[in-house]
């Protein structure tokens, strides 16, 4: 894995709360005219570039030496076997001639779904996420995406603008809601959630919406190993003001990091930079409201008519 992975690509995210743009691979030249780029499935890719791996391994190539052949970069080939880059039509031809594969390949990208539930890279933050030891998010947008209820989430994705097709929105809400298990892992993990108070008030969806969202708020922070807190409007300094960001400990021990803008996401590794978000972290977890402070605010926003 890079240490920051940048993507900008509509219609491919997950997010960790609000619509997360996540990018695929891409593959066409800067020298080729234009073409639509279409998204492919992240698991399709996977598939196409394992077909590749065993191709060139039966014809006795190596990846430097498939590359000499159909002349690529050997870097370009490891990432088509890996399925982090999709294979072209026009090399898909190229590498069926040369390993005399019969045109398995072509068929094969010519065959690639074209709607990407889940991206390529995002499927390791997606294990990542679901095996972690402890996951720290702050949001200052939108609920948290493991605390958002179906309603809620159906409700982020329907304010996406450009408006999401009915069946695209369905499909990412079901992904979204999918990843609440990690609350109730049979060995939970290290939950900690902090939310800035105009989150609490933005009425999404609808005041149904809203109440069921916060009554939700309220049950899961009396779950075990889950704190919840509210970054209050009446703070004089704010240690986040570049934006929503997640924590993450992975079961080795590694500490990742993963942030949100408008049109790109990055999942980081560079230790430097972890460590600035960690820091960050903490001098908003000492400002904000402490959890038993936090259930006492959900209960009078409920009360209030």
């Amino acid at each position: 894995m890079t240490n920051v992975e940048q993507c900008d690509h509509p219609y491919r995210w997950i997010g960790t709360g609000g619509y997360g743009y996540i990018a695929g691979a891409g593959g066409e030249s800067e020298n080729m005219p234009p073409r639509k780029r279409v998204p492919k499935n992240g698991t399709a890719l996977k598939m196409v570039g394992a077909q590749v791996a065993v191709l060139r391994v039966r014809k006795g190539l190596t990846q430097r030496q498939l590359a000499k052949l159909v002349r690529m970069e050997e870097e370009t080939i490891a990432s088509i076997e890996q399925g982090r880059r999709a294979l072209m039509p026009d090399v898909a031809e190229a590498m069926d001639r040369v390993l005399e594969s019969g045109g398995v390949l072509a068929a094969g990208v010519e065959k690639l779904p074209a709607v990407d539930q889940v991206p390529v890279w995002a499927e390791e933050y997606l294990d990542r996420e679901r095996d972690a030891l402890a996951i720290s998010s702050y949001q200052n947008q939108v609920m948290p995406g493991l605390l958002q209820t179906d309603s809620y989430a159906e409700a982020v994705f329907r304010n996406r603008i450009p408006l999401l097709p009915n069946d695209v929105v369905t499909a990412q809400t079901a992904i979204r809601t999918a990843r609440r298990e990690i609350l109730r892992r049979e060995t939970p993990a290290t939950l900690s959630f902090i939310v800035w108070e105009p989150v609490l008030r933005l009425k999404l969806g609808s005041p149904e919406v809203y109440r069921e969202q916060l009554s939700h708020l309220l049950s899961c922070s009396e779950l075990p190993g889950v704190s919840i807190q509210v970054y209050p409007l009446d703070r004089t300094s704010h240690p986040a003001l570049d934006g929503p960001f997640v924590l993450l400990e992975t079961p080795d021990y590694q500490r990742l990091a993963y942030a949100e803008t408008q049109r790109g996401s990055q999942l980081i590794s560079d230790m430097n930079e972890v460590s600035i978000l960690e820091r960050r972290y903490a001098m908003l977890r000492t400002q904000a409201l402490n959890p038993e402070e936090t259930r006492a605010e959900l209960d009078r926003l409920l009360g209030e008519r």
